[in-house]
């Protein structure tokens, strides 16, 4: 099972920590989802899932300000007697003394956020989902095009970093060189990045690495991208029967979600940019309910037809 430190989730969330004495260093979110414990706060905690984060909003805050306090201690007792990563108000609220104490005794962190519990919830959430999600690093480079996330693959030298710089300079964004992490945030979506180790940089054999964001600007680089389309790169095979009308999709497989697929075989002279760009852009039009392909083979039918009918008459 995946997890994420909890300090990586306060950076990320501006989270302000309000039990500084407890050390928040090992502590690891295991779980995508959150949790309200409004039930458990009226002392029902069958099927309590504590191993999520535990968000206070402003409607439980406000049932423990008037609960009196005989009530709420064993409320808390009980509460923090499970190993729950962490406490967060939300709403602008605060925990009371005896929540402060008893979190700081058992080594439960408690955090603050400002924004509303549902916004609050709703990125958090969104972050867990991405940080948590199952992922696999794979040889290639992922390039956004005409907002297309764009995959690259091909063995190592048959030229994806030269048609991915091509690609940068024609005004696309490069998201990854070499190595892709590819992670399935959803049941539809797969979002690749770059390890932080090679984010930015591209290697060109003969010239060594640069600086993609140096030489081209911010514009030249993206964090992250849904991968949309595969080219794979091959040599010319003489011999090979290649798709030339494309009225069946090929696909290939990541983490479980099939995607569109393009064999791209390599002869000196083609500019395999422009052959990117157009694929990108025949890929948004197909799914903007237009196939190119589909229109050609209707217009042969047709006039096939209309030639059978002549001969008839």
């Amino acid at each position: 099972m995946g997890s994420v430190a909890l300090s990586k989730i306060a950076e990320e969330m501006d989270l302000k920590i309000v039990t500084p004495e407890v050390d928040i260093s090992k502590i690891r979110v295991t779980q995508p989802e959150t949790n309200r414990p409004a039930l458990q706060l009226t002392g029902y905690f069958e099927h309590f899932d504590y191993k999520r984060v535990q968000i206070i909003g402003y409607v439980e805050y406000t049932y423990l300000e008037h609960l009196p306090r005989e009530k709420k201690l064993p409320i808390y007792e009980q509460l923090l007697s499970y190993d729950i990563p962490c406490l967060i108000y939300t709403t602008k609220t605060h925990p009371d003394e005896d929540m402060f104490r008893m979190a700081v005794e058992r080594g439960i962190p408690i955090f603050t956020a400002p924004k509303t519990t549902t916004t609050f919830m709703a990125e958090l959430i969104r972050r867990l989902n991405v940080e948590l999600a199952p992922c696999i690093s794979i040889h290639g480079v992922l390039v956004d095009v005409y907002g297309e996330g764009v995959l690259i693959m091909g063995e190592s030298g048959i030229g994806k970093s030269e048609a991915a710089l091509e690609l940068i300079k024609r005004g696309h964004r490069l998201v990854s060189d070499d190595v892709v992490e590819i992670r399935r945030v959803s049941d539809e979506t797969l979002v690749g990045s770059a390890p932080d180790i090679t984010r930015h940089f591209i290697e060109l054999r003969g010239i060594g690495i640069i600086d993609v964001k140096t030489l081209f600007g911010v514009e030249s680089v993206k964090d992250t991208q849904s991968i949309d389309l595969v080219i794979k790169m091959e040599e010319w095979d003489r011999d090979k029967e290649y798709d030339r009308m494309g009225l069946e999709e090929e696909y290939t497989e990541f983490l479980g979600k099939k995607v569109v697929c393009h064999s791209l075989p390599i002869r000196p002279g083609r500019n395999l940019a422009v052959i990117v760009e157009c694929a990108a852009v025949n890929h948004r039009q197909k799914k903007m309910g237009y196939n190119a392909a589909q229109e050609l083979y209707n217009r042969v039918q047709a006039s096939l037809t209309k030639k059978r009918n002549q001969m008839e008459d």
